[in-house]
């Protein structure tokens, strides 16, 4: 594989996840903290209005708008729309170097703890999951196959991928999890350079991964209202097995709805506040191994 040459962390996509905002801040004041010999990094706050507004977007949701040179037209875009367009000439300007690697930052409400998302299974990914890994036992791998420039901004380049922290509320910062957030993003950094330098350190030649199998929605009335909760029981129980039987949701008049699938998932982002707009109570995984 060819050397790292440029480097993008980006904070801010939804504007309301502040630990991606405040450390890409942190990091251009401080640049000698994210700076490394071989290779240049760029930092970029992607969705400034929202961030002033403190909402997770304008118009509608900025990571799902790279769509690489399919945006809409400029006189019929939203202000997202437009905003993408302006991320990608700047990570993908024309006649010049794109970037090679996206760090995108993100929190969620969900108990996701620290967790990578890959969009791809590009060895040198899976290479750099299993390395964060080994070093920090707390963080989990997520695997959501899509496919280049499918809206995500990680889906722009090979070797792009989020970094998704929580669980932590909408507009807040979280001192312990800033930190941890920090440590990876410095840990990701020095990956790349020593890989530039020939100095790929040693991994394990196994990966514990959770691989998206589905989505489930919240139960609805007939008038498409929601009609019942997140169990208690499974509430923050991010990455554990549900078994067939296992509760599920709760109506609003005590009744418990359980899970009836033949095979044991894992769910995640479980009652994540952004996604009652889309129709997601929780994604579900398969846990595998994944030998590098």
């Amino acid at each position: 594989m060819n050397p790292i040459n440029r480097l993008a962390i980006v904070g801010g996509i939804h504007g309301n996840e502040l630990i991606g905002v405040y450390l890409v801040k942190k990091f251009q004041k401080h640049p000698h903290l994210i700076n490394r010999n071989s290779f240049e990094t760029v930092t970029l706050l992607g969705n400034p209005k929202a961030i002033l507004a403190r909402t997770r977007y304008i118009d509608i949701d900025l990571n799902r708008c790279f769509m690489g040179d399919n945006l809409p037209a400029t006189t019929s875009s939203t202000y997202e729309e437009l905003r993408a367009k302006e991320i990608q000439a700047i990570l993908k300007p024309q006649n010049q170097e794109s970037v090679d690697v996206i760090i995108d930052l993100h929190t969620t409400t969900a108990n996701m703890g620290l967790c990578i998302i890959l969009g791809n299974m590009h060895p040198f990914l899976l290479g750099l999951a299993a390395y964060l890994s080994a070093i920090n036992p707390l963080v989990k791998v997520y695997i959501h196959q899509q496919a280049r420039n499918s809206g995500f901004l990680r889906s722009l380049c090979q070797l792009g991928f989020s970094i998704e922290v929580g669980a932590v509320a909408q507009g807040i910062l979280d001192g312990e999890l800033f930190k941890q957030t920090e440590n990876l993003v410095y840990a990701v950094l020095d990956y790349f350079e020593d890989f530039n330098k020939g100095k790929t350190p040693l991994i394990q030649n196994s990966l514990n991964v959770y691989r998206a199998s589905g989505v489930v929605d919240y139960p609805r009335n007939e008038d498409g209202d929601i009609a019942a909760m997140i169990h208690p029981q499974l509430q923050f129980r991010d990455y554990q097995p549900l078994h067939s039987g296992d509760p599920l949701f709760l109506t609003f008049e005590s009744k418990e709805i359980f899970y009836e699938g033949e095979s044991t998932v894992y769910p995640i982002f479980i009652n994540e506040a952004a996604y009652y707009e889309k129709g997601i109570a929780m994604y579900l995984s398969q846990k595998e191994v994944i030998y590098l």
